[in-house]
């Protein structure tokens, strides 16, 4: 028996060992809508359920009248209904 020319030769492997060695991949999945537009619209759905319930009893997010601001002041902060939405036809 003699050894092999090369030094960093190395026996071949099967395709199921080579798999196993091979790290995992990780998939991001990707989303049809930004996460802003995303919150926007789960602010919109809530607040079409709260007028719909007859608790409107806030600020619309989107009514921009309302939030106007000095450029060097913060945007005034929304507040949504705080109380649980539970309708009657779940109960």
């Amino acid at each position: 028996m003699s050894l092999p020319l090369d030094p960093n030769y190395k026996e071949k492997t099967s395709v199921e060992e080579q798999r196993k060695t091979l790290p995992k991949a990780i998939i991001k999945p990707r989303r049809l809508f930004t996460d802003t537009y995303v919150k926007e619209m789960k602010i919109l759905i809530n607040e079409i359920l709260d007028e719909r319930a007859g608790k409107m009893n806030y600020n619309s997010y989107f009514d921009t009248e309302k939030f106007e601001h000095c450029i060097d002041d913060e945007e005034p902060p929304y507040r949504p209904n705080t109380e649980p939405y539970n309708p009657a036809y779940y109960q």
